[in-house]
């Protein structure tokens, strides 16, 4: 088991408060994935604490079909979906200060419905293109979550972002592509960098900068 008795008592009690279900959508295999088995062993044990979530598993080499409608390109991987795919990702074991990151992911997704302002809903309805955010990110790191929450909320309220958490330490080869040194770290579309947990006018003012 992952988790104990006592987080097991307090996510039984967060997901008392799940309006619809969620479907947490495991990308798998057996060999050459070091964390594979912890993320679906997570996912898992978070199903067993209510009935409103409940688990997929796919093979990533296997189900070509359903790795290609996720796009999924990397393992571990949890899509977390709801009423429809928002385009929340988590790619690598959510652990540490990022289950706090997972648990309100599924609680978001659940509700279908973005905490985010007026502004930056309206600057959401006016993208003309898709946003992609990588948001890397260590399970040691207290600030991260909130840069993920962030992104999450941002994908589900527009069907122009898809957002992924990435854990970096998983990931080397990407660390080292995206010169990760500091998290949390969020690459948007490649080419758009911030650093830190920056806060949601702040983020968007610098993609209505970057956009224009």
């Amino acid at each position: 088991m992952m988790l104990n008795d006592k987080v097991r008592d307090q996510v039984k009690k967060k997901f008392e408060t799940l309006k619809n279900p969620v479907k947490l959508i495991i990308f798998t295999q057996e060999f050459e994935c070091d964390y594979c088995h912890d993320a679906r062993s997570l996912a898992e044990e978070l199903a067993e604490l209510s009935d409103k979530v409940r688990v997929e598993v796919y093979d990533f080499q296997q189900d070509p079909e359903k790795t290609q409608a996720y796009r999924i390109d990397k393992i571990p991987a949890i899509v977390v979906e709801g009423e429809k795919d928002y385009g929340v990702r988590y790619f690598g074991v959510p652990g540490g200060y990022e289950f706090s990151s997972l648990l309100e992911s599924v609680r978001l997704v659940s509700e279908g419905k973005a905490d985010i302002s007026e502004d930056t809903k309206k600057f959401l309805d006016s993208l003309t293109g898709d946003l992609h955010f990588q948001v890397f990110v260590t399970p040691t790191c207290p600030y991260c979550p909130r840069a993920v929450v962030l992104a999450h909320n941002l994908a589900v309220a527009s069907d122009k972002v898809r957002a992924d958490m990435v854990e970096v330490s998983e990931f080397m080869q990407l660390a080292v592509k995206y010169q990760v040194q500091g998290v949390p770290r969020t690459v948007i579309n490649e080419t758009i960098v911030l650093e830190g947990a920056v806060p949601e006018q702040m983020l968007v003012d610098r993609l209505k900068k970057e956009l224009n």
